[in-house]
Formats: C-alpha cells, sequence, structure tokens
C-alpha cells in the first residue's frame, strides 16, 4: 500500500515545486543572495537522523528563535516563577519591536497566557520581548537564561541575543541545535504543544493567525512548530507531522521563499516518512541538565558577564532624608537649600513648592521600590555578604538593580536586598523558591 508521505508528495509537491522554481528564478533574475541553505531531518520518536545536509552550519534563526523563548515560558509556568494568568506590564522596549507584532502599548497589562500565544501563532516580536523581561526583567539577562539553556538541552552551537530572532551580531543557530529544540517542545511540553497548530488564537486584544497555516493545511499530520524570516536568513521552518505511529521533524534553513521552504520541508518529510522504521521505541529526550553547567557564582556562565571590580556604595542617607541632585553633586534634601520632607507624609501630601524639583534616587524614581527579599540569617557579616553576592549573580534578571545589605541582629547577619518593587520582590523569591533557594519578601514599615 503507498505511504501518505508518497502519496502527498505526488499531489502537492509538483505544483508547490513549479511554484517555487518560479519564485526563486526570479529572485535570482533580481540580483538576490540567497542565504545559506542547511536542512535537518529526524525521527522524533527515538531521535535518529535520517537526513543531514550543512547542518552545523551556524546560521541565522530567525523566528525559530521563539521556540526557545517559548520552551523557557513554559519551564518559567512549571516552576512556579510565572503563572499563566499574570498580568504582565509592557515596557516601551517590547512595544516598540518591528513586525511582525502582536500591536501592544507601552504601559498596558496583559495576560501572560496571551503573550505566549501570540508568539506561538503569530510569531509577535513585542510578545516574545514582553516574555522574556516578564520572567528575567530585562531582554539582557533573559537571552543569558536562553544560552544557558541551550547549553543545558545540549544545543553546542546556538548562541541567542534576543528573545525574537531579529538578525543581530552573534545571534546564531544550526539546523541540528533547532531540531533537537523541536523535539524538546513536543516531548517536554506536550500540554502546550497544540498551540502550534491552531489557524488562530486569541490573544487578548485581538484574534492572531498562525503564520505556518498554509503548510499545517497543505500536508497531511503537520502539526507545527515554527516559521522563521529574515532578509540574513532566508525562510526557515521546523515543522513535524505524524503519520500513524511515526512522527517526523524536518528543519530548513535559507530557502528563497514561502512555497519553495514549504515544498522543501514537505519532501525531507516525505524523505523521513519513507526511511522511518514503522515500530519505534520512544526515547523520550534527555530533561535540560543545568547541575552539568558552571556555577555562576563560581565563574561566568554561558552569556554572562562577571564583574571584576565592584566598589564600595556610598554610605545611605539617614532615615527620612532624601537625595537630589545639584550643582555639588548629589546632596541630602535639606542641604545646598533643598527641602526636607516628612518620611511618614504620604506622596499625595507632598505637593509644595519645594519638591517640584525632580528627585531622583532609586525610590522616588523607581515606582515605589520601598521593599526587599530576605535571603537567611548566618553566623558572619563575611558569610552574608557572601551568600548576596552568589544570590545576585545566580538571579541578575531581579536582582541586578537591588541593593545589598547585611543587617546585624539577634542571632547573626541577616542577607537582604532592598531598594525593589513591591512585583520585583515577589517573583524574585518565586525564582530563587525553585531553585530551592531560601527567600522571603520583606514589606516596608
Amino acid at each position: 500500500m503507498e505511504r501518505t508521505g508518497q502519496f502527498f508528495r505526488g499531489r502537492f509537491n509538483a505544483a508547490a515545486y513549479l511554484l517555487a522554481f518560479v519564485v526563486t528564478t526570479a529572485v535570482a533574475a533580481s540580483g538576490a543572495v540567497a542565504a545559506p541553505f542547511a536542512a535537518m531531518v529526524i525521527d522524533a520518536r527515538s531521535g535518529e537522523v535520517l537526513h543531514a545536509e550543512n547542518a552545523d552550519a551556524r546560521l541565522h534563526p530567525a523566528s525559530l528563535t521563539k521556540m526557545m523563548t517559548l520552551y523557557i515560558a513554559f519551564e518559567a509556568v512549571k516552576r512556579g516563577e510565572i503563572s499563566l494568568d499574570t498580568q504582565v506590564r509592557i515596557s516601551q522596549k517590547a512595544a516598540a519591536e518591528p513586525p511582525s507584532k502582536l500591536g501592544l502599548r507601552s504601559g498596558q497589562q496583559i495576560a501572560f497566557r496571551y503573550l505566549i500565544r501570540a508568539a506561538s501563532v503569530k510569531s509577535a516580536n513585542d510578545a516574545a520581548t514582553a516574555i522574556g523581561e516578564a520572567i528575567e526583567g530585562s531582554e539582557a539577562a533573559f537571552a543569558r537564561r536562553m544560552n544557558r539553556t541551550a547549553q543545558a538541552l545540549g544545543m553546542t552551537r546556538t548562541t541567542f541575543r534576543n528573545a525574537h530572532g531579529l538578525t543581530e551580531e552573534g545571534h546564531l543557530s544550526t539546523a541540528r541545535d533547532m531540531t533537537l529544540l523541536g523535539r524538546h517542545l513536543f516531548y517536554d511540553y506536550p500540554e502546550y504543544y497544540n498551540l502550534f497548530s491552531r489557524q488562530t488564537t486569541n490573544a487578548g486584544i485581538r484574534d492572531v493567525s498562525n503564520t505556518n497555516r498554509r503548510f499545517l493545511s497543505d500536508y497531511p499530520g503537520a502539526d507545527g512548530i515554527k516559521t522563521g524570516y529574515t532578509n540574513a536568513a532566508g525562510f526557515n521552518l521546523v515543522a513535524s507531522a505524524q503519520h500513524g505511529q511515526e512522527r517526523i521533524i524536518a528543519t530548513v534553513f535559507g530557502e528563497r521563499s514561502t512555497p519553495a521552504r514549504n515544498a522543501k520541508v514537505a519532501s525531507l518529510l516525505d524523505l523521513g516518512f519513507e526511511k522511518a522504521a514503522t515500530q519505534v521505541a520512544v526515547r523520550l529526550p534527555a530533561p535540560p541538565n543545568y547541575a552539568a553547567l558552571p556555577d555562576p557564582a563560581a565563574g561566568a556562565a554561558p552569556g554572562m558577564t562577571v564583574v571584576k571590580i565592584s566598589r564600595r556604595p556610598m554610605a545611605r542617607p539617614l532615615r527620612g532624608t532624601m537625595m537630589v541632585a545639584s550643582a555639588d553633586g548629589m546632596v541630602p534634601m535639606g542641604a545646598a537649600g533643598a527641602a526636607t520632607i516628612d518620611p511618614r507624609a504620604r506622596p499625595e501630601d507632598l505637593v509644595g513648592e519645594e519638591i517640584a524639583r525632580e528627585v531622583v534616587t532609586r525610590l522616588s524614581t523607581s515606582g515605589g521600590r520601598h521593599f526587599g527579599i530576605n535571603v537567611g540569617k548566618y553566623g558572619s557579616r563575611y558569610q552574608a555578604e557572601r551568600v548576596l553576592l552568589k544570590t545576585a549573580l545566580v538571579e541578575l534578571g531581579t536582582l541586578d538593580d537591588a541593593l545589598r545589605k547585611v543587617v546585624h541582629g539577634n542571632g547573626g547577619y541577616e542577607a537582604n536586598f532592598v531598594g525593589m518593587t513591591q512585583e520585583s520582590a515577589a517573583l524574585a523569591c518565586r525564582r530563587l523558591a525553585a531553585r530551592d533557594i531560601e527567600c522571603s519578601t520583606i514589606n516596608p514599615g
């Protein structure tokens, strides 16, 4: 009996290849230069490589990058770092990302689940950046986590610089690494995998359509995973399809057009179904091996910068004193003609002319950074300071702007991070708790 994939090749591929040839010829005639081509085909059940072409060349992944952004998003939900219902405030940076985008506005709030839907179905760049910022506090910190996760998964030739995949120096991956990541998405988070086959979905502020809907409709058994395109990358696709008990994942980098890409992936899936054995024992991919990575507190982790010199901070002002900018630099309010503010006064009471000048302390400019976290009590100041430094390096995303403070009290030295917002303190504790690090929040007052 003729297999489904072989039937499909005769039904669809001939027309698709003809169209791809016409488009490719037109592109070549125009003088455009194609991105380097690479391909990979595996039996998803066992991970066996069925075909590889230039599979280890480091190329631009484009929006295939969002596969890693989503993998970490699913991981963060699983570990309790964030929930699907968490309301995420959109930053100016996220809102300003170029298309493809959902159309998020700076300052608006949206549930985390809708960002996931927009990134996976619409391939929205603004949603991808917002996911990274929600989980790690900044896109730079999120990129460091992406690189650590890639290392832990065995993606040895991948380096990420952003959450969305727009072209950036050093932002590179391979057909082999992206195929591996596609397999992990399918087996590690099956409860979310249906996202990649949705033709449309509600993304909170509007419905969005799948960037891969043509291929999903045309190839029997196709149910994901992710498209990608930039001028530097060409047309990329990681696709997965199932026929009976067989599941194949195929990846293409650097095709010249959408029709050419779809036709090539279709032929690779056909090849995979022809080569794959009908009966194969499923061997689940190993979970990410974070334990094998260098300890960030002991040295530089992949993508992480270690601060070689840490200057001692200036003595903090006495309670009730705030700092303002003057011609002489930062001075306490009440000095150099500055006003003194009653620390008991509520913000709405501070409406006098004296405070019309801009107050530039962290407490006043950072949206209520009166909260903090405690990461334990220790027998010496040295121990407490060492734990603070180690914790700060482990959790750069939420603690990068916090101040480290050791408080000597009854029973020892408390290791605290202060100068945080309520939201960042709560997020830091959730993330530290997920790493089995002791943490409790410190409320003002």
